[in-house]
């Protein structure tokens, strides 16, 4: 294997990432095992945990890999969240930000 082919960029598709899911037990996927809707929480702290669940997933890399070549629009995928096609850091919660630092 050449550095080259290290370097190009891993294309996988939902039907190649279903297909991995496919042949591990159901309950070591948490987005099988858990409510789906969890993974696409408007709560940050339903986010963090979504995000937690998938630390132990077997086919956490592959997802992650597949949502950053589709760019997905939302979400959390392979342990990260995405927002518009790109990794955010958390979510903030809706509302303005307090005016001064709370007691």
């Amino acid at each position: 294997m050449t550095i080259s082919e290290l370097r190009e960029p891993v294309e996988i598709s939902l039907g190649e990432l279903h297909a991995a899911a496919d042949s591990v037990d159901d309950e070591l996927l948490p987005c099988r095992a858990n409510n789906p809707e969890l993974f696409f929480a408007e709560s940050p702290s339903d986010v963090e945990y979504a995000k937690a669940l998938c630390t132990d997933c077997p086919v956490q890399a592959m997802c992650l890999a597949g949502a950053l070549e589709r760019r997905e629009p939302w979400g959390v995928w392979g342990g990260e969240l995405f927002l518009q096609g790109i990794v955010i850091p958390r979510k903030r919660p809706r509302g303005r930000p307090r005016k001064n630092a709370a007691a």
